[in-house]
């Protein structure tokens, strides 16, 4: 690193710029591995030297270059030393403002560069850029080794979206993608939907605050959720395929070994054949040089009997010494030939005994066979358990629906308390309209009491009559205007207290609706995961076939590689035909098993259906309930209205009163 430090120095004075402090320090503080440069404000001599640097360093696997205010050219130049860069792994390039440059510099980083699995983007403005970014987007589809992407926060309109999404139906290797915090909309998050079915390596796709529709959310929830499980079953098919692949290896390595016994075994049969061979050939040799010692004594002898016939008797007491000598030679002979025999035995038992071993290998082999179809036992085994699975998703639906039921009824209590509490809330209104109207009856009688008194008063003297007129008028327009007020207030009072309860009952409904809402996500949810049970089943089908084929490759081997043995080989064969006719049969009890799930989901649609005919029948009896206070706000009006005329006919009859009185028509004009 403090070579880094001083090539870093080195390449600032050749551009005659002095180097950064502040990056001098970080440099001489630098772990392994890892350059952290973040809120570090980077001039453009730095960002050169950077670039520099970083098309030739090999050590470096993080780069952190986030809050460091970078500049179209500082950013650009950085970018191009990375094109070259096959070492960094993480590149972070938060919160610099990117704009056009930067975007297009970051398409052609893309396009070059081959070792970047990360890199993070947010708080930039890529998305104000739309023909950068477009070209952004293609490089994105070019990329092959970009693992995660961040956006958040970069400005990106629908079109944006719309870029990004063709850039994902043809991407491999995006596995993260973040885009939280844009302007994407309705229609980039129907694009983003629609790229997904031809994407199956991305797995995370973050769209919140992006003003997308939450039907559209869940549709990239759940194309997420299938391509999690697309790639755990991917996983687990390669787990299986290399596990199957050295299995089948090792019977490979042992069948060339047992085959390589087998040669060796029949060398030294054949070494020993030889060798007992020719110690035969030389035991015969030896016997045939014995036979022709004989017959040449024998020879001599008749020579001798030609040459010597006076002597007879001795001649026959040697021939008949020479016959004992002939009878013993055959006594030897014939001993000679049973050891031969013997031997021819022994080599006998022993080819027998090594026939013995070649059946034991072969019964080695059919061991192995037996354990591939304990192999395909526990894929029989799994199949079972993807039943268990099935029968489980069962029981969550029959406890999902009494739930259902559980809120239903909860719902029903609640529509019956507020229907009392209505009840309730109408019968105190109707009390208290009760009270103001004999409140008001009394103070009206009140009023006609003084009234009178003061019409004697005015039959007493005019001028204190006319002054009381005057005055009970004022006091008449004023106790008029607080009878007004009041009746305002009371009218307030009773349009906030209506207000505030219509607002508590369209809360309760909007409650309601999201209940109902969840019921149908709930149903969606089980529907979903019936379907995942049944691209499951699909799945180990064709896994099944996939054993059966690597089976039937498997048989082929060993039919080619035992040629002798082909009467056992048959009968294996047919073993493993007979295991195929049980998988065939387990097959069609799955079919049954996809038919029973096909009745299950036409139970749900009925109690969906059945759900929706409750909701609505709440509907209605909501709309009924509001029929109802509509009703009784328009009594209360009316009643307030006649009220009102009543209090203007009393004030109307105490006017009329007052001035056709006799006094005033006695009374000479003022």
């Amino acid at each position: 690193m403090e070579e880094f430090r001083h090539c870093y120095s080195r390449l600032c004075r050749e551009s005659g710029a002095e180097p950064q402090e502040t990056v001098l320090q970080k440099l001489q503080e630098l772990p392994r591995g890892r350059l952290d440069l973040a809120t570090q404000s980077l001039t453009v001599d730095t960002c050169r030297a950077l670039g520099k640097l970083l098309q030739k360093e090999a050590l470096l696997t993080e780069l952190i270059l986030s809050d460091c205010m970078l500049s179209e050219e500082g950013a650009t130049l950085l970018l191009q030393g990375l094109c070259a860069n096959t070492i960094v792994r993480f590149l972070d390039l938060k919160g610099n403002n990117l704009q056009a440059a930067g975007t297009e510099a970051l398409g052609l980083l893309l396009r070059q560069n081959k070792s970047i699995q990360s890199l993070t983007l947010e708080w930039n403005n890529l998305g104000t850029w739309e023909d950068a970014f477009a070209a952004f987007s293609r490089a994105l589809a070019g990329n092959g080794t970009l693992r995660l992407l961040d956006l958040r926060n970069n400005q990106i309109s629908h079109k944006g979206a719309e870029e990004l999404a063709l850039a994902l139906t043809c991407n491999t290797s995006l596995q993260q993608l973040d885009l939280r915090w844009n302007n994407i909309g309705l229609l980039g998050g129907r694009a983003l939907v629609n790229s997904l079915p031809r994407n199956r390596a991305l797995w995370r796709l973050e769209l919140a605050g992006n003003n997308i529709p939450g039907d559209v959310l869940r549709a990239v929830e759940q194309a997420m959720d299938r391509n999690r499980e697309r790639q755990t079953t991917s996983r687990e098919n390669q787990a299986r395929a290399h596990v199957l692949s050295k299995e089948v290896q090792h019977l490979q390595e042992e069948k060339s070994r047992q085959f390589l016994d087998l040669m060796e075994t029949i060398d030294k049969q054949r070494k020993e054949m030889a060798r007992s061979s020719r110690a035969s050939a030389a035991c015969v040799e030896q016997l045939q040089e014995a036979l022709n010692e004989r017959h040449s004594v024998i020879n001599a002898l008749k020579a001798k009997l030609q040459m010597a016939e006076a002597a007879r008797a001795l001649s026959e007491q040697k021939a008949q010494s020479l016959g004992e000598l002939l009878a013993a030679a055959e006594q030897e002979q014939q001993s000679l030939a049973q050891k031969q025999a013997k031997e021819h035995r022994l080599e006998q038992q022993e080819a027998a005994e090594r026939e013995s071993k070649l059946l034991r290998d072969l019964s080695a082999a059919n061991e192995k066979n037996l354990l591939l179809r304990n192999q395909v036992d526990e894929l029989e085994r799994k199949v079972r358990s993807r039943q268990e699975q099935l029968f489980l998703a069962r029981q969550e639906l029959s406890s999902k629906t009494a739930e259902l039921k559980m809120r239903a009824s909860q719902a029903e209590e609640r529509l019956e308390l507020e229907k009392k509490r209505s009840r309730q809330s109408l019968e105190d209104l109707e009390q208290l309209r009760a009270k103001e109207v004999e409140h008001m009856t009394r103070h009206l009688e009140e009023s006609e009491r003084t009234m009178q008194e003061r019409v004697q008063r005015l039959e007493a003297s005019r001028l204190s009559l006319e002054e009381e007129l005057s005055r009970v008028k004022a006091a008449a327009l004023s106790e008029r205007g607080q009878a007004e007020e009041e009746l305002i207030k009371a009218k307030n009072q009773v349009r906030l207290e209506e207000q505030q309860r219509l607002a508590q009952l369209e809360e309760k409904l909007r409650l309601l609706a999201q209940a109902r809402d969840e019921a149908q996500s709930a149903c969606l949810q089980q529907r979903q995961a019936v379907a995942d049970a049944q691209a499951r089943a699909s799945q180990l089908g064709l896994q099944v076939e996939g054993l059966r084929r690597r089976l039937e490759e498997l048989q082929q081997e060993l039919s080619n590689k035992d040629q002798e043995k082909v009467a056992e080989v048959s009968r294996v064969r047919v073993e493993l035909q007979e295991q195929n006719g049980r998988l065939q049969a387990e097959l069609a009890a799955q079919e049954a098993l996809r038919e029973k799930v096909a009745a299950l989901e036409r139970r749900l649609k009925v109690t969906a259906s059945d759900h929706r005919e409750a909701l609505l029948d709440r509907e209605s009896e909501n709309a009924s309930l509001r029929e109802k206070l509509r009703l009784k706000e328009a009594e209360i009006a009316r009643i307030r209205e006649e009220e009102v005329q009543r209090a203007s006919f009393l004030q109307n009859a105490v006017l009329a009163y007052v001035q056709g009185s006799p006094l005033r028509a006695m009374s000479p004009p003022k």
